[in-house]
């Protein structure tokens, strides 16, 4: 337990170190011509981040994708040139890791033509890179809990590894426990990658989850009570019956407020 907290406050230090989440940050954006280079990325959403994204997907450079920490995390983008680019911009899910450090930000097509104004589309991705200020927004699924997808690599008993879908809010999740249901007898899991989570000490039967979020200036608890059955499957996707719509705030110095103009 010791180890658990202390790395949970460790987490939460590292994370408030970093730029305000808050702020309205100035960059420029590339993107790729298929969303898929996007979906197959870092965070491991494979075809499933189409779905929770609807095609606007982002990879971030290493101080936004937080080893992984970020996966899932919505960001409003709009590009600045006025004949082109509409006020509103466009809203992406962060899917992948962007290796090249000329631009913060690389968009599916999609998303980088969605910044355009009304029929300008076309003529926006003939830029091919963008100057761009951005912000990152919580994110909403209206109709759509938390969710809990087994992973292939699974293997029961021995070793039970999970990624986090449809994650609202404007949050991190910095750590996870997992318990028989009923049972208060945690084990810790470990990122591995992305968005994934895993461990092998797999408890028995049917199985609770608990998380620790960003969440105001600290941390939260949030306790998905009954998520996996006992005979939990690889490849399905459990509904955690909760989702996360807290926002965290940073303790940092002053800066634009993210406020579009």
């Amino acid at each position: 337990m010791a180890f658990f907290i202390f790395s949970f406050l460790f987490l939460l230090l590292v994370s408030s170190s970093t730029a305000c989440d808050r702020c309205l940050h100035q960059s420029k954006a590339s993107y790729f011509s298929k969303a898929a280079a996007l979906s197959s990325g870092a965070c491991g959403y494979g075809s499933l981040a189409l779905d929770i994204s609807g095609g606007h997907l982002a990879a971030g450079v290493a101080s936004l994708f937080k080893d992984g920490a970020v996966c899932g995390a919505c960001f409003q983008i709009r590009c600045k040139n006025p004949t082109l680019c509409s006020k509103e911009g466009t809203r992406v899910v962060l899917t992948d890791l962007n290796h090249n450090n000329q631009t913060d930000f690389v968009l599916s097509s999609r998303a980088f033509a969605g910044m355009a104004q009304k029929g300008m589309g076309k003529q926006i991705l003939k830029l091919g890179i963008a100057d761009i200020e951005y912000k990152r927004v919580p994110c909403e699924y209206k109709k759509q809990n938390l969710a809990v997808r087994v992973e292939e690599s699974s293997k029961k008993p021995e070793y039970l590894a999970i990624k986090f879908l449809y994650q609202g809010g404007q949050t991190e999740i910095v750590a996870v426990d997992v318990a028989q249901v009923g049972s208060s007898n945690w084990s810790f899991m470990s990122r591995s990658d992305g968005a994934v989570w895993d461990t092998s000490r797999v408890p028995q039967g049917a199985l609770q989850f608990r998380l620790v979020v960003t969440a105001g200036y600290d941390g939260k608890w949030i306790w998905a009570k009954k998520v996996l059955p006992a005979d939990w499957k690889n490849g399905l996707i459990y509904d955690s019956g909760l989702q996360i719509t807290d926002i965290a705030q940073e303790g940092c110095s002053p800066c634009d407020d993210g406020t579009w103009s």
